[in-house]
């Protein structure tokens, strides 16, 4: 349409007459808006002659595209090799490992036959135990830390000195990869393959490591295992990301960093050590000053006059190296290694010296935080997959131990205990434990969870000692014990006499 005069035409010729409308100044102002130019922008958009240089790596792939095969490669190379040659990288995958992991996790089932849930209970420590399993996911911890994801698969074993014959086979990240075919229908990402809904349907598992002799002379032969099978835990941080990448991919250049730095630190010291004093001359060259060898040995005496070529000087050397700031550079840089991982300096160097009771337990909180999550993402993605399998296999290993199975459901209700974070004064969080059970804010099972106990285990063997100690006389300040625990039946003597001084 266009606009003449008082008329609005058509582009196949019609005339419509345009009236004058009842807010002529609104309309100006509606339609001047439409006309405005977007004149807002972000700074960071910006692409100027100072910035160029500093964003020329950004791009615009996608989340696998990004974390393509070689990428992954590449840095898990890297990785393996700062881990393996730098103390603080290796101690913050075991610290990783030891927090989250720690002696494992222990199991509680919740159904309501006790008798079925102390059977299933010990049961499945035994097996635990049989398999290596807390041992196991400290190595898919590190695995994940270090290559950015862990593989395990659940097979059989027949070695397992358990009924139940399940067993976890871990593999590494390099086993699992496409084949060199490409079909126009593939629905995979380097080696995982997806149904039309996104979820794992197989896994292609290279017989031998593509770093072993084996894998040269036999070749790339691999197996297909069913994503039912197969463990798989990484740290999914774009949506569409399908394999893992190192945590420790942001630190790998402070790493670097800090072992050069450290070996400068080395190097001057060692250079200014070598040379007690230096001789010098303001004279030019061919000038008026005695002829001296180059690098000559001058040997010193403590406590001797030495008199030096004429023109010459001493002095001692200067390393200029600034070794007094060494310490505080060490800390800033762990500090921001600290943070790839959510932990803290103190936690990774190991050193709280500098820190008060109240700072050192504010920055573990942080650290105790992101631990927690990452425990129950280990919950979800590991443990409960393999209970799953194990309690399917544990009844009909013995289909009759315990009542009727019938009333048990397939999947039963159950949780994971893990060990507690260590206090750091424990008078003080005993006084607030007792307050939050006094004032009923708490309740007995969530407090032994806190420190990875099952509460009903603590109050059996708390009232088995309690027997105990009574039979054997032995002085304790439980009075609610004491009168509960096996009381002694009253004379009516002494009844007489409560009642009346009551």
């Amino acid at each position: 349409m266009k606009p003449e005069g008082k008329y609005l035409y058509y582009p196949d010729g019609r005339r419509m007459e345009i009236k004058a409308s009842p807010r002529p100044a609104f309309q100006a102002r509606r339609i001047s808006s439409w006309n405005r130019q977007v004149t807002a922008r972000f700074d960071a958009a910006q692409t100027t002659h100072d910035n160029r240089r500093h964003w020329a790596a950004a791009d615009y792939l996608s989340a696998d595209m990004e974390a393509s095969p070689e990428v992954r490669r590449r840095l898990r190379a890297r990785s393996r090799y700062e881990v393996a040659n730098n103390s603080y990288a290796k101690g913050l995958e075991l610290m990783l490992a030891n927090d989250c992991i720690g002696t494992g996790p222990r199991l509680q089932m919740l159904t309501p036959d006790e008798d079925f849930n102390d059977e299933i209970e010990v049961e499945f420590m035994m097996w635990t135990e049989a398999v290596k399993l807390p041992a196991k996911l400290r190595t898919m911890r590190m695995a994940r830390c270090q290559d950015g994801e862990a593989f395990a698969v659940m097979s059989t074993n027949p070695k397992v000195r358990h009924e139940v014959k399940l067993d976890l086979m871990l593999i590494e990240a390099d086993r699992i990869c496409s084949d060199l075919i490409w079909l126009p229908d593939d629905k995979s990402v380097d080696g995982i393959s997806f149904d039309a809904w996104g979820n794992p349907a197989a896994y292609r598992v290279l017989k031998y490591h593509p770093g072993d002799t084996q894998y040269y002379a036999l070749g790339d032969e691999a197996v297909t295992v069913p994503s039912d099978y197969m463990l798989h835990i990484f740290r999914q941080d774009r949506p569409g990301l399908h394999r893992g990448v190192p945590e420790l991919a942001p630190a790998l250049p402070l790493f670097a960093q800090l072992r050069d730095y450290n070996l400068a630190v080395l190097s001057a010291a060692q250079a200014a050590a070598d040379f007690a004093a230096i001789l010098y001359t303001d004279a030019p060259p061919n000038g008026e000053a005695d002829e001296v060898d180059p690098m000559a040995l001058i040997a010193l005496e403590r406590n001797m006059l030495l008199t030096m070529p004429g023109g010459w000087k001493m002095d001692q050397l200067d390393p200029k190296q600034p070794a007094s700031s060494h310490a505080e550079f060490v800390k800033v840089i762990l500090s921001e290694i600290a943070r790839c991982v959510c932990s803290t300096y103190g936690s990774v160097a190991g050193d709280f010296s500098g820190f008060n009771y109240a700072s050192g337990r504010l920055d573990n909180q942080i650290y105790h935080k992101s631990i927690l999550v990452d425990r129950s993402f280990w919950q979800t993605e590991i443990l409960n997959r393999v209970f799953d399998i194990w309690i399917r296999e544990y009844m009909l290993s013995r289909p009759f131990s315990v009542g009727s199975w019938t009333r048990i459901p397939r999947y039963p209700r159950h949780g994971w205990y893990w060990d507690a974070f260590v206090h750091v004064d424990p008078t003080k969080e005993t006084k607030a434990q007792t307050s939050r059970l006094e004032n009923h804010t708490t309740t007995l099972a969530a407090e032994c969870a806190k420190d990875g106990h099952d509460y009903l285990a603590v109050l059996r063997q708390r009232s088995k000692e309690l027997r105990m100690m009574r039979e054997l006389q032995i002085p304790f300040n439980d009075d609610n014990a004491s009168q509960n625990i096996n009381p002694e039946p009253k004379e009516n003597g002494s009844e007489q006499k409560e009642m009346a001084n009551e």
